[in-house]
């Protein structure tokens, strides 16, 4: 029954993702209007004019750092893999549970001994994990101009995200044991919902609570910039009164904006970047995809789709961890599933799946985009200014990547397929008789 149960749940995943795809891609339409429109701008044509605005060499320094991320997906998760062999294999891990144990001796609260395990076992991954991450969010950001920080201010914020995920990944790791060792046999259920749980966390109050420890919010002063944005914001009934601006410029050069927030702290805010980088269409457009994400309930959508894979995730689990148990368990250490010094075998086996699903996963992600894009553009009415910051995107985005590339690696919609849809949106809005001679378009065939 759990087998069927199993099965069911990833068909119906897997159904709702491709009506969602499908979704996307467009419907012939034979509008007589439509036409003649089309007769006047050639989408493919005036995606490859944009695409040919780029000059060579930042095409190709664009591709040679996107394409470095395929190399260190890789590296990732093989130095997550090395890390937690060796902690197992050294049985430092069960060094740290036995003095975790040996701390809280007598007493009976059991997530005291789970605080005292987690908290050394955070600061031991983080020192040998931080070479890589110095190299791929320091070093790399700086080779290729998108960072603006000098170490020490990189490092400092790099110590207080280490101190907020301390603190995120020990409470975690509380109520998931805590659950492994009273729900032996439905843990898998319960630990689903506590990964939820902690996600919605992530997903809706890190934005609000969390960010401003990094960053300075301010309220956006210039009408001429909020207003139209407060307007869209109203027509789509997102119940905010203010839209605030990031010192984000402190740290990178890149563009970015969210809208995000439930139960009353629901806040739209843009970096500095955007406001000094982008023309007020270029926002307008940038903003709308982002109320769109609010609007679709992206946020909700997304939980439910990564709560299945957390369930299958946790449905496979004690297989994989059983059989390691078997075979290692003696010379690791390790009791079982409740026992925490098996916790680097845990993040073993979900980081292998997460690893293998990483197309899948994409492609979960990709869509939401690819539909915030359409009610985007559909909101903003801004084809041009949704070419334009598709191109600014392709500084550290690869603009025109191969279909295989775009379906394993790419989270959201390449810039070619962004102005694409934008060139489309323009040929079958652009009114009857008005001249498509604009920045970027192509005229008729």
């Amino acid at each position: 029954m759990k087998q069927l149960l199993l099965v069911w749940i990833i068909v119906s995943l897997i159904f709702s993702i491709s009506r969602a795809a499908n979704a996307q891609t467009a419907v012939p339409i034979t509008s007589p209007a439509i036409v003649q429109n089309k007769q006047l701008i050639d989408p493919a044509a005036a995606t490859q004019a944009w695409l040919a605005t780029v000059p060579r060499e930042q095409r190709e320094k664009s591709d040679a750092y996107f394409e470095g991320g395929y190399w260190l997906a890789l590296w990732n998760f093989l130095l997550v893999v090395t890390i937690s062999i060796f902690l197992l294999a050294s049985r430092i891990s069960a060094r740290l549970r036995d003095f975790a144990e040996n701390v809280c001796r007598g007493s009976r609260w059991l997530p005291l001994q789970v605080i005292f395990y987690a908290i050394p076992y955070f600061l031991i991954v983080a020192t040998l994990s931080f070479p890589l991450v110095v190299y791929e969010n320091f070093f790399r950001e700086r080779q290729y101009g998108f960072a603006t920080q000098n170490f020490l201010p990189w490092f400092r914020e790099h110590l207080i995200g280490l101190g907020v995920g301390i603190v995120a990944g020990t409470i975690l790791l509380i109520v998931l044991y805590t659950v492994f060792r009273r729900a032996p046999r439905t843990w898998s259920i319960w630990g689903t919902i506590v990964a939820i749980l902690f996600m919605f966390a992530i997903t809706f109050i890190a934005p609000v609570f969390i960010e401003p420890l990094f960053n300075t919010y301010k309220p956006l002063a210039n009408p001429e910039i909020r207003d139209p944005i407060l307007a869209m914001a109203q027509a789509n009934q997102i119940p905010v009164k203010q839209v605030f601006e990031v010192d984000a410029s402190r740290q990178t050069t890149r563009v970015s904006a969210n809208v995000a927030g439930v139960l009353g702290t629901t806040r739209i805010a843009l970096n500095d970047n955007l406001l000094k980088q982008c023309t007020l269409p270029e926002i307008r457009e940038v903003m709308a995809h982002e109320m769109g994400h609010y609007v679709l309930n992206h946020g909700a959508k997304l939980l439910t789709y990564f709560g299945v894979f957390v369930l299958v995730g946790f449905a496979l689990t004690p297989a994989f961890f059983n059989s390691a148990v078997t075979h290692w368990g003696s010379k690791w250490a390790v009791r079982g599933i409740a026992d925490p010094a098996g916790f680097p075998l845990l993040v073993l086996i979900f980081s292998t799946m997460v690893f293998i699903a990483t197309p899948f996963l994409n492609t979960v992600v990709r869509v939401t985009e690819r539909e915030a894009d359409a009610f985007g553009i559909n909101t903003s009415r801004e084809p041009d200014g949704m070419a334009k910051v598709a191109l600014k995107l392709g500084a550290y985005r690869k603009l025109d990547p191969t279909p295989l590339e775009e379906f394993i690696f790419f989270d959201h919609p390449s810039g070619r397929a962004r102005i694409r849809m934008a060139m489309d949106w323009k040929a079958a809005n652009l009114p009857a008789g008005e001249s498509p001679v604009t920045e970027g378009s192509s005229t008729g065939r």
